[in-house]
């Protein structure tokens, strides 16, 4: 049978570039459009889930896919000092799962990871603050921002407990396609 061409990328064999850009577009408005939806839920969202799994598929393409996202959040909501945590918390987030490498992982395993993500997430995006307001103003920042932390802890657990292995399997059958 013939091998779709929209899931050659996904085996490391060269797809047309137009399929590459158009499979990472369409992950890109993806990622952005259950951001939006998930917007009234604090800290709720599937970006975790969805880059461990593309970062798991695509690897060093997730990037692209990262920085267009920051692009158009930015567009979005406005370019204030929040945006420039998106150019590197999910950046951070990538190299986690790059270095983990491409062995199978446990919906348990992958779930801890991402809850540690957002539970150090408010920690991670004080770094700017750090920058424009000193010490003092990063660590009171990621304090009263401790309770969004939890919230985004369990939700990531609980999400990636769920949706990963449903995700996985369906990029796996698209990847032997």
């Amino acid at each position: 049978a013939a091998t779709p061409s929209c899931t050659r990328h996904m085996r490391g064999k060269s797809a047309h570039p137009a399929h590459t850009v158009t499979v990472l577009a369409l992950c890109t408005a993806l990622l952005y459009s259950q951001q939006i939806a998930l917007a009234s839920i604090p800290n709720g969202e599937c970006v975790t889930i969805l880059l461990i799994v593309f970062t798991l598929y695509f690897r060093r393409r997730t990037l692209y896919i990262i920085y267009l996202f920051a692009l158009l959040e930015g567009i979005t909501y406005g370019f204030g000092i929040w945006w420039f945590m998106y150019l590197y918390v999910w950046t951070i987030l990538w190299a986690i799962v790059m270095l983990l490498g491409r062995q199978p992982r446990s919906s348990l395993f992958c779930a801890i990871i991402a809850a540690f993500f957002g539970l150090f997430f408010g920690l991670l995006c004080s770094f700017p603050y750090l920058v424009t307001g000193g010490i003092a103003m990063a660590f009171s920042w990621w304090i009263t921002g401790i309770p969004f932390d939890i919230s985004h802890c369990v939700f990531n657990f609980l999400i990636v407990l769920v949706l990963f292995r449903p995700l996985d399997r369906l990029f796996s059958y698209l990847k032997s396609k």
